[in-house]
């Protein structure tokens, strides 16, 4: 562990110990609030980390089964460009 003023003072040899394989966990007045971590060299599947993101709490799984989409709608030649004009005009 260690102080972000220390942090900030030791950052170049923080970052060094860390591309060693050393991890720090950087603190404000005693509580945790992040980590300095090695980037891993290993590319990990999409799926793998879509997986690592669900089991931390950033993802949360969809419905197994998804419903076709519908094709869009034909729109005649030019129609997007009006429209999008009568908006900007208000």
């Amino acid at each position: 562990m260690v102080g972000v003023r220390d942090a900030k003072a030791r950052l170049s040899y923080l970052l060094r110990e860390a591309q060693q394989g050393r991890e720090y966990i950087v603190t404000d007045r005693g509580k945790g609030i992040a980590k300095i971590v090695p980037v891993t060299n290993v590319q990990r599947s999409l799926a793998d980390r879509l997986r690592r993101l669900e089991e931390i709490g950033v993802l949360e799984p969809g419905p197994k089964r998804v419903s076709p989409v519908s094709p869009p709608l034909p729109l005649k030649r030019g129609l997007a460009r009006r429209l999008l004009d009568r908006d900007r005009e208000g």
